[in-house]
């Protein structure tokens, strides 16, 4: 694709403004939003993301139409997964309900600057070296082995991570939030408030995330705007999710499975790809290997929409019915404080 620099700066400028819209207008003042607001805000979203993939497939093509629905899928279901831990995040460090939308915001903003650098170096590599295939395609693989053996076991822990545990003796911090601030004074002396443990929790695992999302993506488009695109509308209308069907996550026993079929299968064409674009001297002696199959993106878009499909059926099965995942999805997200 060839992306006049003024497509860019207008992409760039319309996601601030979504994002300033989201903080200072939607996020104004720290609230557990209804269910007629969430609903609303994720229908604008992804109604927005299928105009959007519309309009690749007009002025662009079949072929860039579907890698943009592929990736934002692909990106959407990952990021599903990664409302997981959130839940488990908030509800480990008891963050009442009208300070997560707060919470979720700021995350969802440290995801989507981490994931513009991750396309941004992906890219460069891409550029640099065809063989960087490999190794995402070996890394995905890896992820997808691995997502199966912990199966849904994996969504019930939480262990923290180095750096959470170093802002924790590095920031004294005081037991009670005092709103949504970070630091707060305590008898005459600087201290953090658990919001700020809370933040950096998220970022990590946006973090980690991105290691799996970025080259998931790339497995399906090498344009760096479709990359970035797909992952903005992933991540927008991402919070709104989480209140409107954080019950109904944990009730999806089977999406981690669904997930390592998934990461698995562009795990497979990555690698596949990487062997038609060969420049590995012990390899064919560096020349493309002919034989490897190519799998176009019309059957990787059927195949993630058949494995997101046969996850989500096979999971409300297990559930026992649509009523019970209603019902669940109408309690919200669970806090531990919701125990006391």
């Amino acid at each position: 694709m060839d992306i006049p620099s003024w497509v860019w700066w207008a992409t760039a400028v319309v996601t601030i403004g979504l994002l300033l819209v989201d903080v200072f207008v939607i996020g104004r003042r720290p609230h557990e939003p209804s269910m007629k607001e969430v609903t609303s805000y994720l229908i604008f979203y992804i109604s927005a993301a299928a105009l959007f993939g519309v309009g690749v497939l007009y002025f662009a093509g079949g072929q860039y139409g579907g890698e943009f629905f592929a990736g934002w899928l692909t990106e959407y279901s990952l990021s599903i997964d990664n409302l997981f831990l959130f839940i488990i995040i908030l509800s480990k460090f008891g963050v009442p309900r009208q300070y997560q939308q707060t919470a979720l915001m700021v995350g969802i903003v440290m995801a989507l600057v981490m994931r513009g650098i991750f396309i941004a170096v992906g890219a460069a590599a891409i550029n640099q070296f065809s063989w960087i295939f490999y190794l995402f395609g070996a890394f995905l693989i890896y992820t997808a082995v691995k997502l199966a053996k912990e199966g849904a076991e994996s969504e019930d822990e939480y262990e923290e991570n180095r750096v959470i545990k170093f802002a924790e003796k590095r920031f004294p911090a005081t037991k009670e939030y005092h709103g949504v601030k970070l630091f707060v004074k305590e008898n005459g002396s600087r201290v953090a408030t658990p919001m700020l443990i809370v933040m950096v929790a998220l970022g990590t695992t946006d973090l980690l995330f991105a290691l799996d999302s970025i080259p998931a993506i790339y497995g399906l488009t090498e344009e760096p705007y479709l990359v970035f695109t797909a992952n903005v509308f992933a991540l927008m209308g991402l919070r709104q999710l989480y209140f409107l069907i954080g019950g109904l996550l944990e009730r999806l026993a089977y999406l981690s499975y669904g997930l390592a079929v998934l990461l698995g299968f562009i795990g497979v064409k990555l690698v596949l790809q990487a062997m038609h674009e060969n420049e590995l001297p012990f390899l064919n002696g560096g020349e493309p290997i002919e034989w490897a199959p190519e799998i176009p993106i019309w059957l990787s878009l059927v195949a993630i929409v058949g494995i997101l499909g046969v996850t989500t059926v096979a999971s409300i099965i297990k559930a026992g019915g649509v009523s019970e995942l209603e019902r669940d999805a109408k309690a919200g997200p669970r806090s531990d404080q919701d125990d006391d």
